[in-house]
């Protein structure tokens, strides 16, 4: 059976077809210790349309750490309800686990789908007690462009300021497969969504590096051929000489798609990124 549900897995991503077919594929099998989506759909941007879900592990009987992820999909793709493998991952990890939507492109440009994540850390910040969550150990994690959004959301604080969320919130970062220094824009989909912002520097991750920045772990793929690991190295070199923790990870032979599918129950073993990412979470984090 496990073996059939593997190869259903493969042939949806053979077949190019949507994260959501492999969130499917992901329930059918056991696993992630008992993780479950505990809130589904709740509005955490009324004027904008926006919902996100909850995922948790099963409960200690102490607040958890807390993780907000944001989903890749070069920010014209993407939803929660297709990322509900990555909520129940580190759900499983021992996090409860906050998946949002965002808006995409071309509906919106830079920089309203970082706005909308800052959106979605202060809603966690004020209601995510209430699912088990401790409001004071929030880490952001994403991949591909959800990774770029989690890396601004943590490094330029007027997001969170201007969000209403106290300064510090963001407390660690977990981040797979982001660009982070990538201007000029040499690809369609970064013109489309950053290109139109009249000052450059002003939408790249590493330009926002200083000692304030929350310790970081950043995750790539050496064959990674859509988001160049240079981005990753570049990022990890400015952070550390800053004086900011930071851990990088680059995968030998594995690609942009491999970390983000390993995610999820039927690949958990094709990298190590969501045990590395869990592992160091929990470090800076605590238990």
């Amino acid at each position: 059976m496990r073996n059939a549900i593997l190869a259903l897995a493969a042939l949806a991503l053979a077949a190019c077809s949507p994260p959501a077919l492999l969130s499917s594929v992901n329930r059918l099998l056991p696993g992630d210790n008992g993780a479950r989506r505990v809130a589904e759909g709740v509005t955490f941007a009324p004027d904008r349309g926006l919902k996100l879900d909850v995922w948790a592990p099963r409960q200690s009987g102490r607040p958890l750490p807390v993780v907000v992820f944001l989903y890749g999909g070069g920010w014209v793709a993407g939803s929660r309800g297709g990322y509900a493998f990555a909520g129940s991952g580190y759900a499983g990890q021992g996090f409860v686990t906050v998946v949002p939507d965002y808006r995409l492109v071309p509906s919106v440009r830079f920089p309203a789908f970082v706005e909308d994540g800052a959106l979605a850390v202060k809603w966690t910040r004020d209601n995510i007690a209430r699912y088990g969550g401790d409001p004071n150990r929030i880490a952001v994690a994403g991949h591909s462009a959800g990774a770029y959004n989690a890396a601004m959301l943590a490094l330029d604080p007027r997001f969170l300021r201007e969000a209403g969320a106290p300064a510090g919130t963001i407390k660690a970062a977990a981040l797979l497969s982001g660009p982070y220094d990538f201007y000029p824009f040499t690809e369609q989909r970064g013109r489309d969504a950053l290109g139109a912002w009249p000052r450059p520097a002003e939408t790249q991750p590493i330009n926002f590096v200083t000692r304030a920045a929350p310790p970081m772990l950043l995750a790539t793929g050496s064959a990674d051929t859509i988001v160049n690991p240079r981005n990753s190295r570049a990022l990890a070199a400015k952070l550390s000489a800053a004086g900011v923790p930071v851990e990088l990870k680059v995968y030998p032979g594995k690609s942009h798609v491999d970390l983000a599918k390993s995610l999820s129950r039927p690949f958990r073993g094709s990298t190590p990124a969501l045990a590395d990412s869990a592992s160091f979470l929990h470090r800076v984090l605590g238990e």
